[in-house]
This record gives C-alpha cells, sequence and structure tokens, in this order.
C-alpha cells in the first residue's frame, strides 16, 4: 500500500500546489490513500469549509489539523458534520468533530488515521498516549494500517509517539 502524508499546507501557494501535484504523484507513486494537514491552508490561519470540500475534490481522503483548526469560525459547524476533517483526538469531547477516521483504499483496504497533538509548549490537552491507546483498544475492527499525525512543538514527543 501507498500513501501519500502531505504535510502542513500553509496558505493558497500550497493549496495550489497539491492542486496542481496531486494527481501525477498518485499516477506516478500509485497511491492509494493520502492524508493532508490543511491547519495552516487559509492563508497561515485555519481552515474554511470551501477549502476543505476542494481538498476533497482533488482527492485527498483524510485531513488533519492541530491547534489552528478553530482559527476560522465556520469551521466549527462544518467540522462536525464533516468525518474527513480531523481535529486532535484529545480535544476535550465537547469539541465539534473528531480525531478519528477510518477509510478505505479503492481496492478495499481500510486505513485509520489518529490525529494528536502534543503537550510541550502547547496548551494542555488531554495525553496524547493515553488517548491513542484508549482509539486502538476500542477497535472492535481495527483497520489494517494506521497512521498517526502527531502535531506537536517539540521533535521528542514526535519521536516517544
Amino acid at each position: 500500500m501507498n500513501i501519500l502524508f502531505i504535510g502542513d499546507v500553509f496558505g493558497k501557494p500550497d493549496r495550489k500546489a497539491v492542486g496542481r501535484l496531486h494527481p501525477s504523484l498518485v499516477d506516478r507513486y500509485r497511491i492509494d490513500y493520502t492524508i493532508a494537514n490543511i491547519e495552516n491552508a487559509a492563508d497561515g490561519r485555519g481552515i474554511t469549509q470551501r477549502i476543505a470540500e476542494d481538498f476533497l475534490e482533488l482527492g485527498v481522503d483524510c485531513m488533519t489539523s492541530g491547534n489552528h483548526i478553530w482559527d476560522q469560525r465556520e469551521i466549527m459547524e462544518y467540522i462536525g458534520g464533516q468525518p474527513r476533517l480531523l481535529r486532535p483526538a484529545n480535544y476535550s469531547p465537547e469539541a465539534p468533530g473528531t480525531g478519528v477516521h477510518i477509510g478505505e483504499t479503492s481496492s478495499g483496504i481500510r486505513v485509520g488515521v489518529i490525529n494528536l497533538q502534543g503537550r510541550v509548549f502547547m496548551n494542555t490537552f488531554s495525553c496524547p498516549f493515553r488517548t491513542a491507546e484508549q482509539i486502538l483498544e476500542s477497535q472492535t475492527s481495527p483497520p489494517a494500517v494506521w497512521i498517526v499525525d502527531m502535531h506537536a512543538e517539540a521533535t521528542s514527543e514526535k519521536i516517544a509517539m
């Protein structure tokens, strides 16, 4: 299986680059599943519904985020109804949206994506390690593959995950 993970898409130039390059990358590398971190796609300040829909139309299968997910207030309403747009799973359960998505490749292979946020040098949320463990343990029919987007400031925290 070939998975393409597009790192922090920042603003219009990056959105244009993804739009231009994604189709050829999918063809060239026979990509089965695409994940993009889009938390700064609205000119470095969050994401809007229109931009999220543009990514989905491009063939992005799942979108992850981080601490800037709420920078565009309109996303608060949209994220609850779009399961392929994730906010960190270790945010409060009262926060709109979800931090986990289980999708499927065109050949039927199930792919799980977990979006987490670190705590070092960032606002304090639930422990990302315990959250990941709870998510994995709660799966009665786990996907074949798990991908974790650990949005963190400290490299050590990312490596530990």
